[in-house]
């Protein structure tokens, strides 16, 4: 799974699974260019990348801000020359009863989470259609398969995500441009960290391989479908949890 040559855009890049996939590209040869609103994070995460002997650059941006999104990825493409590799990882949890979820928390995750991976993929298009070669990976989440009591709004928003996922694969696939999503499990971030032990603990009961998966697990998915080795997969949705959901 070489990508040397290769320029690979990360949003939600300045912790958790982003930052990690972030890494994994960049050690399988690819420019990074991170992509998040914490610009000390998105720092560290460009040293760490450069000390290593790889190439990065951080793009301050709000994704659910269209101008914010428009703008980061035009510097990018300005910086790079283009864009390969598109990762969709900016997300946000606002978790309530729906009968008690505010409007505001409905907008703001589907916001986050949905439309802009949709803003992302309009910039970036024409980059990848100019060259008849591009990625597109978005991720997407178990509970956008299966619900989750108390997240419809981040099960809508990750079920959105796949339904997109497969309508990009089909608008772009005669020019050689792949778009496939990764659906996580329970994976060990810091979204996850909060939750109570309780609730910890019942959920590796349900996870066949008996353990809560690591950012890196995702970042080795992802690297897999932005390689010349999953050419012939599109419009894919690949689970990475363990064996929680199956089938």
């Amino acid at each position: 799974m070489k990508l040397e040559g290769r320029v690979a855009l990360v949003t939600g890049a300045s912790q958790g699974i982003g930052h990690t996939c972030a890494l994994a590209l960049a050690r399988a040869g690819a420019s990074v260019a991170v992509a998040a609103r914490n610009q000390p994070k998105l720092d560290e995460l460009v040293a760490e990348i450069t000390s290593a002997g790889g190439k990065a650059s951080a793009f301050v941006m709000d994704v659910a801000d269209e101008d914010q999104v428009k703008a980061g990825i035009k510097s990018a493409l300005a910086q790079f020359g283009k864009v390969d590799i598109l990762v969709n990882n900016a997300g946000i949890t606002r978790d309530q009863l729906v009968m008690r979820m505010k409007r505001a928390d409905w907008d703001s995750v589907l916001n986050t989470n949905l439309t802009s991976a949709y803003l992302c993929i309009q910039s970036v298009i024409p980059s990848m259609l100019k060259q008849r070669w591009g990625r597109i990976i978005n991720i997407t989440s178990i509970f956008g398969q299966m619900g989750q009591a108390g997240q419809a709004n981040y099960s809508a928003s990750k079920a959105g995500l796949i339904g997109l996922t497969m309508a990009i694969a089909r608008e772009v696939a005669s020019r050689s441009i792949t778009c496939n999503a990764v659906a996580p499990g329970f994976i060990d971030t810091s979204m996850t960290a909060a939750l109570s032990e309780e609730f910890k603990q019942n959920a590796v009961k349900q996870i066949p391989l008996g353990r809560v998966g690591k950012s890196e697990d995702v970042a080795s998915a992802v690297c897999f479908l932005a390689s010349e080795e999953a050419s012939y997969i599109t419009g894919h949705v690949l689970n990475v949890n363990g064996g929680m959901l199956m089938g």
